[in-house]
């Protein structure tokens, strides 16, 4: 049965039960009445006849006329009540010419109307409760007021979240702050009909035609409240080509009790990933109770980090970073969201072999969290030294201190494009992977290497580029439209790193995780995507320029190599690598050797040492080399 069949089926079913409700109201009270001392005669068959038969024909015109007969049981409200009460009256008003017409055919016409109105809106009101205790539990919300003030918005969903919304609406203590013009059923269910007063108006296909009629009838076009299952990445990508195209801005309803936020869809909201089954309690095991050091604690993935390490409640938080703005940026968040736990902020250098020295034997951390590094690919391209002994100098540096003062677990954030690398970023974090796993395995410390993609809003990323180049009118500036990156929220990523901490619990094992980043999403898309956020047209209102790959950066991106074996942990979304580095004896001279070079800023020594202890990134360069010189 097709939607638009089963929901005139059900309008049928609806008024074929108030009808119903209204000929069984007029007998009953026809008998009642002349029971009563008020009629004295003979009980008449046609008299109860005649008045049910017009009554019966007042209800359905009056009803039709209101549209009762469009409402979801199931899902009444506040607005619903009011239209049936209303439909009640109107055909009151169409009866009571006809009655007057036949008073002489009527026995005592005026008692019986009042007493048939009476119970028969005490029977279509009991039969509307009974549905929504059987659905709701809640049979009484039927009454409760919405206030017609505030922003107005259509909602756009699946039926079951907006029915939770307009409850939510509904029931809100000081009132709505939104105003629900209409709903746009996602899957295109039960058209024509209403849910808790609430017309459903189409449709995803007519969303376009529904904005538009909204904008005349109230003289401003509506915000778009997407919910549900329209929050998904594809749902999101066609409401907002639909809503560029007319004019209208999107908004997310947040998770409130109350319904009641109205937030802005930010270029996260279309990973879409399902939310994530994480156990908090073996993290909590590690952190609870322990010291706890994160290098690049003020940067965007690690500041997120010591906000989730705080909120289990460590002996000791000690934050190192190189910047003293961001130092002080974390420092004054922590001491306001987490003001019960202990915060160490050391300003200082990975590079600097006593500075970690120093904070390490004052931390005495159990837990160590490296997360501090340069990351923008074409800076580094340009600065290969610096990169080499940040990225790896620096890592070494910190796993080394951590075995010094006997850390139990040591934590390194690496990157996607230490797979495969094509440039120095990339192969100084393949470098720095493979350094700490040697280093733990030489002592008694467990380390975890968590290799993940792009992390949306971070510093330096591309989605503050692209929302600066918006809001200055364009053009947005992309690399090459055929481009394709992973991304994960900062949140995302940092729960999941502490997740793979807690998976590593062999002394000296040191094992590789790649987090699941779901599909790569093409930067055109993205591009286009965060033009539309903003209720604009791609390419018409704003300009989309490609402006070709820059140093080191390539098409695509992968989470591992060919040869490396994947397989699934007990946490969802981190995976185990096997990943052997094939390095012999001369590692170490090698390492120490790349590090000497960098630091007397030997650019073309240290360039050729990062492609022999990195041989794939060496195979890499030697090509481009070739293709640059021919």
């Amino acid at each position: 049965m097709t939607p638009q069949r089963a929901a005139r089926r059900a309008m049928v079913l609806t008024l074929g039960f108030d009808v119903t409700m209204a000929a069984i109201a007029m007998i009953m009270a026809s008998v009642l009445v002349w029971s009563s001392d008020a009629v004295t005669g003979p009980f008449s068959i046609v008299s109860v006849i005649t008045g049910t038969c017009f009554f019966v024909l007042a209800v359905v015109a009056g009803f039709m006329i209101r549209g009762v007969q469009k409402q979801v049981w199931r899902h009444m409200g506040w607005p619903d009540a009011v239209m049936t009460v209303q439909a009640i009256g109107l055909s009151g008003l169409i009866y009571l010419p006809v009655m007057l017409l036949l008073n002489g055919r009527l026995v005592a016409p005026w008692a019986t109307f009042l007493v048939a109105t009476l119970l028969w809106t005490i029977l279509i009101f009991a039969g509307r409760m009974f549905a929504l205790s059987r659905s709701t539990h809640m049979p009484l919300q039927i009454f409760s007021p919405v206030s017609r003030s505030g922003q107005p918005v259509l909602l756009v969903g699946d039926a079951e979240n907006c029915v939770t919304v307009l409850r939510r609406l509904q029931n809100a203590p000081q009132g709505s702050k939104v105003r629900v013009l209409g709903v746009v059923e996602m899957r295109g269910a039960d058209p024509g009909r209403a849910i808790r007063g609430i017309p459903i108006m189409g449709s995803l296909d007519d969303l376009g035609n529904v904005i538009d009629v909204l904008r005349v009838r109230y003289g401003q076009t509506p915000w778009l409240a997407v919910t549900g299952v329209a929050r998904s990445r594809e749902g999101m990508l066609q409401i907002l080509e639909i809503a560029s195209r007319h004019g209208a801005e999107i908004m997310a309803l947040g998770g409130d009790e109350a319904a009641q936020k109205l937030e802005p869809v930010h270029p996260a909201d279309l990973l879409a990933r399902p939310e994530r089954q994480l156990d908090i309690a073996p993290v909590r095991n590690i952190v609870a109770s322990a010291n706890v050091l994160v290098t690049g604690g003020g940067g965007t993935i690690g500041a997120e980090l010591t906000r989730q390490v705080a909120a289990l409640n460590p002996a000791c938080l000690t934050i190192l970073d190189a910047s003293e703005f961001n130092l002080y940026s974390i420092d004054m968040a922590l001491g306001s969201s987490a003001p019960g736990v202990q915060v160490i902020s050391r300003l200082g250098d990975v590079r600097d072999v006593s500075r970690m020295a120093d904070v390490f034997q004052r931390a005495q951390p159990d837990l160590v969290i490296h997360a501090a590094a340069l990351k923008h690919v074409p800076l580094m391209e340009h600065n290969v030294c610096e990169a080499i002994l940040t990225n790896v100098g620096g890592a070494v540096n910190a796993a080394r201190a951590a075995v010094a003062v006997g850390a139990r677990r040591f934590v390194f954030i690496s990157t996607d494009k230490a797979v495969d690398p094509d440039n120095v970023m990339g192969a100084t974090k393949r470098l720095a992977e493979i350094a700490v796993s040697r280093i733990a395995a030489d002592s008694r410390m467990s380390a975890s290497m968590v290799r993940f993609g792009n992390v949306l809003g971070s510093s330096g990323s591309v989605v503050p580029l692209f929302e600066r180049q918006i809001a200055a009118g364009g053009p947005v500036t992309l690399t090459d439209p055929g481009v394709t990156r992973f991304f994960m929220t900062v949140e995302e990523a940092s729960s999941l790193v502490l997740q793979a901490a807690g998976l590593q619990a062999l002394e000296g094992a040191a094992d590789l995780f790649v987090l699941d980043m779901g599909e790569p999403i093409p930067i055109l898309q993205l591009a286009e995507t965060m033009i539309r956020l903003k209720g604009l047209v791609p390419g018409e209102d704003i300009e989309i320029v490609t402006t070709g790959l820059r140093d080191g950066e390539k098409m695509h991106e992968a989470l591992t190599y060919g040869h490396e074996q994947v397989s699934p942990t007990s946490v969802d979304g981190v995976n185990r690598v096997a990943s052997p580095n094939g390095h012999g004896e001369l590692f170490e001279k090698q390492l120490a050797a790349l590090l000497e070079a960098a630091g007397r800023r030997d650019r073309g020594e240290a360039l050729r040492l990062l492609g022999v202890l990195v041989p794939e990134y060496g195979a890499n360069r030697a090509v481009r080399d070739r293709r640059h010189s021919a």
